[in-house]
C-alpha cells in the first residue's frame, strides 16, 4: 500500500505506475482517492472545530449554572447537544470516507524500482545471469515421477484416494532426501547468519491482508471453516505477521530470519494442479529467507538474499539462473522481483525455484512495522523474502542433474552427513 500523500502530491507518477504495471482499469481508482480524501480531510477539519467549540461552550454552563442563570445554561447546552449531533454524524461520514480510501488503495500497486523491466507478463521476463554449465548427458533422463517410481520413493495412486490430486506419499530414500535437503537448506542459512524459525502455520485475516494482495488470497489461501484462520501459503506471511503493530528501535535492524513450514496453496489459475507430477501442488514444505531493514538497505539486503538461494543450489552442483521479472509479473505489494531457475536436463530448460522479493514499505504499512530512530522519528520498516529451497519442486532439479547413466542418484558431498553417509541412491 502507497503513501496517500503520494497521491496527493503526485497523482501522475501513480497513474504512470499502474499504466508500466499494464492495470489500466486501477486508473480511475487515483481520482476517486483524491476526491474522497478531499472529502475526509473536510469532515476532520469540521470535526475538530466542533469539538474546539463543544469544549469552550462547555465551560459557560458551569459558571451560569453557579451565577444560577438555569435559563441560560439550558440554551447553552442545547447548543452542545446540537454540536454533539452534528458531531456524531461527521464521526460516521469520516469513518465511511475512511474505509473507501483504504479499499481503494489497497488495490493501487506499489511503485516499482527504476530497473524493472516493462512487460506485459512472464514471457517477457529477463535474463540476468547464469551460474554452472547447463549439461544434457548422452543417456535419457526421465519424467521426475519416473525416477521416483523406479527407486520406490513416491505413491500418487494412494494420495489421490486419501487427498486428491496435487497431493503425494513420499517414501523410502526419496522421502529421506527430501528432509535432508530441508536439513542442510536449514544449516546453510544458519550459516550465513540467520535466525532459525518455525512458525505458525495458520494466521488470522488481518495478516493475510498484510501480507498480500486480495486477488492472491483468493487464488492462494486455504481458508479455516468457522474460524478467523488460514492455512499459510508460505511461512513469509507468519514471519512478517510477527512484527505486526510493533516499533523496531533502530538498534534490532536488520531483522534476518529464516523460517521453515509446510505450504498450503489452492494453485488456482491458468497453471492447474498436474495429474501426475510435483511441480504445482497444493502441499510441499520450503526453508524461507525473510528480513526486516532500514529502507536505504533493502536493495542491498534484495542482492544477498537471491544470491543465498544460488550459492545454494550451486554447493549441490545444480545450473541455476537469475530472472528479472516484468512489470506485469509483479505482485501488487512487490517493488522489485526476481526468480532462481535451476537447469532441467530433461526439458532442456530452466523451470523456477525460488522468488526473491523486495516490497519497499508495502507490508510494513499495511501491518504497522515501524522502525523508531532518535533522529528521524518514527517510520515504516522494509520488508523482503526469498525461497531457499522447496522441495519436492526442488527434487525434480536434484534427481535430474544427479541422475547417473546407471540410474542410480549421486549424492552431492555436503548432503551426504544428512544421508546418513550414503553416496548414491538405488
Amino acid at each position: 500500500m502507497i503513501d496517500i500523500k503520494l497521491i496527493r502530491t503526485d497523482p501522475d507518477l501513480v497513474r504512470e505506475n499502474i499504466k508500466k504495471k499494464f492495470q489500466d482499469e486501477k486508473l480511475p481508482l487515483v481520482d476517486e482517492v483524491i476526491e474522497l480524501d478531499k472529502q475526509f480531510r473536510a469532515a476532520r477539519t469540521r470535526c475538530d472545530e466542533l469539538r474546539s467549540q463543544r469544549n469552550s461552550i462547555s465551560k459557560q454552563i458551569g459558571v451560569l449554572m453557579g451565577q444560577k442563570k438555569r435559563d441560560e445554561a439550558e440554551e447553552v447546552k442545547k447548543q452542545v447537544q446540537d454540536i454533539n449531533n452534528e458531531l456524531a454524524s461527521l464521526e460516521i461520514k469520516e469513518e465511511e470516507y475512511e474505509a473507501e480510501i483504504k479499499k481503494r488503495m489497497m488495490v493501487i500497486p506499489q511503485i516499482i524500482d527504476d530497473s524493472v523491466p516493462i512487460g506485459k507478463d512472464d514471457s517477457e521476463n529477463v535474463e540476468i545471469e547464469r551460474f554452472g554449465e547447463p549439461v544434457v548427458p548422452d543417456y535419457e533422463i526421465p519424467y521426475h515421477i519416473d525416477i521416483m517410481e523406479r527407486l520406490a520413493g513416491i505413491d500418487l495412486d494412494s494420495a489421490r484416494k486419501t487427498s486428491g490430486n496435487g497431493f503425494y506419499y513420499l517414501k523410502g530414500d526419496i522421502a529421506r532426501l527430501h528432509s535432508s535437503i530441508l536439513s542442510y537448506a536449514r544449516d546453510f542459512m544458519i550459516g550465513r547468519g540467520f535466525e532459525y524459525y518455525i512458525p505458525p502455520f495458520m494466521i488470522r485475516g488481518n495478516v493475510v491482508n498484510g501480507v498480500m494482495s486480495f486477488t492472491e488470497m483468493e487464488n492462494m489461501m486455504y481458508k479455516i471453516e468457522g474460524e478467523d484462520l488460514y492455512l499459510i501459503g508460505t511461512s513469509e506471511h507468519s514471519m512478517i505477521g510477527k512484527f505486526i503493530d510493533s516499533i523496531l528501535e533502530k538498534d534490532q535492524l536488520p531483522q534476518t530470519l529464516t523460517s521453515y513450514s509446510p505450504c498450503f496453496r489452492k494453485e488456482v489459475g491458468a497453471h492447474g494442479i498436474e495429474e501426475r507430477g510435483v511441480y504445482r501442488i497444493h502441499q510441499f514444505e520450503k526453508q524461507e529467507m525473510i528480513v526486516v531493514c532500514e529502507p536505504e538497505d533493502s536493495k542491498k539486503w534484495y542482492d544477498v538474499l537471491w544470491q543465498n538461494t544460488v550459492d545454494f543450489f550451486r554447493s549441490m552442483d545444480i545450473p541455476v539462473r537469475t530472472l528479472e521479472c516484468c512489470s506485469g509479473d509483479l505482485a501488487d505489494l512487490k517493488v522489485k522481483s526476481c526468480d532462481v531457475e535451476a537447469w532441467s536436463p530433461r526439458q532442456q530448460k530452466y523451470f523456477e525455484v525460488g522468488s526473491c522479493s523486495n516490497l519497499g514499505d508495502a507490508q510494513a504499512r499495511r501491518l504497522g512495522i515501524r522502525i523508531r530512530d532518535k533522529e528521524k522519528g518514527t517510520y515504516f520498516a522494509h520488508t523482503l523474502n526469498n525461497t531457499c529451497v522447496a522441495p519436492p519442486r526442488m527434487l525434480i532439479a536434484f534427481l535430474e542433474n544427479n541422475l547417473q547413466e546407471d540410474g542410480r542418484i549421486r549424492i552431492p558431498e555436503p548432503l551426504r552427513p544428512y544421508m546418513g553417509g550414503q553416496e548414491y541412491i538405488g
